[in-house]
């Protein structure tokens, strides 16, 4: 059965390209269009597709706004195409923390040759999405409440690394809106382009306890703080004496990404060993399985994301079939292991 897609765009020229672009895939069929998300409601309804790609500037109702309906609604996979500005660039970050699965840049000028150059990934996105299961959410979420901790209790020395993919974005704020002030120094790698992370930093940082950056070279890793591996650039983590630094490098992709989630495990397994504790959350592929197996044989505390918790279960299955996941958790369940992190002396443990 092709994946039957409904293309949401108040430009007639976008729609056209995106309907041609989707329809050369014999595995995709566009089963309609709408101007608007008003017509877009009527149509999903009728049509009952599989994946919606979706603008977000567009009348009547903005697609934010439409967005946050369906998926509190009729949670379904979505795909945002929409003109990446700095303005667009939040509001993109804005989409996959409301459930959008992923987005793809609509060029700003010499539109039909910029978007014919984009239908591979457009493609390669429309069919990840279509293998997604994103969840109903509250139309006004509740913010999370930061976990309670012993104030006495030292998170000096230890180091929590988390790679995400697929059904990151939204999983993240989950994650780290629960993590007080003082839980211990995280690292993260998401799969995100360059331009994203600055605003991904800066977002997370006005809605959580702990302070969030995105990591500088050299820069002193510290509890209490999150840093967020820069798009394009692999971030690593070394130890000098006492005290663990980021590392940034544009070497070549690993594991088909830069930044890579094993080149960030990796270097955790090395530099902090049982000190650490890795944690492979929603994604495709199958990138930081490897590297968290590295990480579970130098004595970390490892795991992953349960399988009904994930928007995507690839990087998470592809750690648990090598045997690099000692246990898989609920999201809310890791935020209470990376607290918790604070309180056990490391324990060596193998594969």
């Amino acid at each position: 059965m092709p994946i039957r897609v409904l293309v949401v765009d108040d430009s007639a020229l976008i729609r056209q390209l995106l309907t041609e672009l989707l329809s050369a895939d014999p595995g995709i069929e566009v089963v309609g269009t709408a101007g608007d998300p008003l017509v877009a409601r009527e149509k999903i309804k009728a049509l009952s597709p599989d994946v919606l790609t979706l603008d977000i500037e567009m009348p009547k109702m903005d697609g934010l706004s439409f967005l946050e309906k369906l998926m509190a609604l009729r949670p379904m996979p979505v795909v945002v195409v929409s003109t990446l500005t700095q303005k667009g660039t939040d509001a993109a970050l804005r989409a996959l923390e409301l459930g959008a699965i992923d987005y793809v840049a609509k060029p700003l000028i010499d539109i039909r040759s910029g978007m014919t150059a984009l239908g591979e990934e457009l493609v390669a996105k429309v069919r990840a999405a279509a293998a997604a299961r994103p969840r109903a959410r509250a139309m006004r979420a509740v913010a999370s409440v930061p976990l309670q901790v012993d104030a006495r209790l030292s998170t000096a020395g230890r180091i929590v690394a988390v790679g995400a993919s697929t059904g990151g974005v939204e999983t993240l704020q989950q994650l780290l809106l629960q993590m007080p002030a003082t839980a211990p120094a995280i690292v993260i790698t998401q799969h995100m382009p360059a331009g994203f992370t600055t605003s991904f930093a800066r977002r997370l940082d006005q809605q959580c306890a702990m302070t969030v950056v995105e990591a500088t070279d050299g820069r002193r890793i510290l509890p209490g703080q999150i840093y967020i591996a820069p798009g394009a650039r692999h971030l690593e983590v070394t130890r000098t004496g006492a005290h663990y630094a980021c590392r940034l490098h544009d070497g070549p992709a690993v594991s088909g990404h830069r930044p890579s989630v094993d080149v960030l495990f990796q270097s955790v397994a090395t530099a902090a060993g049982a000190n650490a504790m890795g944690i492979i959350l929603t994604g495709m592929g199958k990138d930081g399985a490897n590297g968290l197996l590295a990480m579970r044989r130098a004595g970390a505390r490892t795991l992953g994301q349960t399988e009904a918790s994930c928007v995507v279960y690839g990087m998470p299955k592809a750690a648990m079939q090598i045997g690099a996941v000692e246990q898989e958790l609920t999201v809310d369940q890791l935020a209470r292991e990376i607290v918790r992190a604070r309180e056990a002396e490391p324990a060596r443990r193998t594969a």
